[in-house]
């Protein structure tokens, strides 16, 4: 029987890449997304090869996530393998022209969130005494930049987090991994800077980023290894990235 995967924030870039590449290896599939056409869309291209479930809601609604969690038929209750994807930078604004609305969205997507979906799958793993999580973060969780500041803040949280369960499910034999990636070529840019192309563009302009695809692969390298062997932290650039704020352009 293949594994079960569980992907938050499927229906575009690094998760909608996961469920792809997932798909082509033989694991069934249970993808999240808020957008319910885009998730209608992929579910029916990778049901071709694999078995897939949609789930749709916003992972900051903490009791829609324990709703449509519980509410999983017993042939899906079985996940062998939850992918925290969903999260998002709202602004590039310095601390004190940041805007409130966009650090309540950053923190409850990106912290609160994570939170909420491991809450409700964690406590099957641990009773199998099975599984993997892997938490997608960020160079943001390592490195503070000019702008970063809440954004930052909510990746370092994901970071020590990721920590906090490695540690804490050590004893069920659950792996926990946290992969961080540089800059990747999604619609993360178009989302933190407002639909504004010119400041969009302009972060991966002179420069090949990385994209989806890159980092699903290291997700997959991750969830393949043997069963004594855990990746527990990793982090992924681009060739002409060397940190958070040094880009060879041109």
């Amino acid at each position: 029987m293949n594994r079960i995967a569980f992907i938050t924030g499927a229906t575009s870039g690094i998760g909608e890449a996961t469920a792809i590449l997932l798909a082509e290896n033989e694991f069934d599939l249970i993808i999240c997304g808020r957008r319910e056409d885009r998730l209608q869309a992929l579910a029916k291209k990778l049901s071709e090869k694999i078995r897939v479930h949609t789930l749709s809601f916003d992972v900051r609604d903490k009791d829609k996530v324990f709703d449509q969690i519980e509410s999983l038929p017993p042939e899906w209750q079985k996940i062998d393998l939850l992918i925290n994807n969903a999260g998002n930078a709202h602004g590039f604004d310095p601390i004190d022209k940041g805007s409130i609305a966009d650090w309540d969205a950053m923190i409850d997507i990106n912290v609160k969130g994570l939170l909420y979906v491991s809450k409700a799958i964690i406590p099957g793993m641990v009773d199998r005494k099975s599984g993997h999580i892997v938490n997608i973060g960020s160079i943001a969780g390592k490195e503070v930049y000019p702008g970063g500041n809440v954004y930052c803040a909510s990746k370092y949280a994901v970071d020590a987090i990721n920590e906090g369960m490695r540690i804490d499910l050590n004893e069920y034999g659950i792996k926990v991994s946290v992969v961080n990636p540089g800059l990747v070529n999604t619609e993360f840019s178009k989302v933190r800077f407002k639909d504004d192309p010119e400041k969009s563009n302009s972060l991966y302009k002179g420069m090949t980023p990385l994209y989806g695809k890159d980092i699903a692969e290291l997700i997959f390298f991750i969830v393949t290894r043997p069963s004594h062997v855990n990746i527990s932290d990793t982090i992924i650039f681009p060739t002409a990235q060397a940190s958070s704020t040094i880009v060879k352009r041109g």
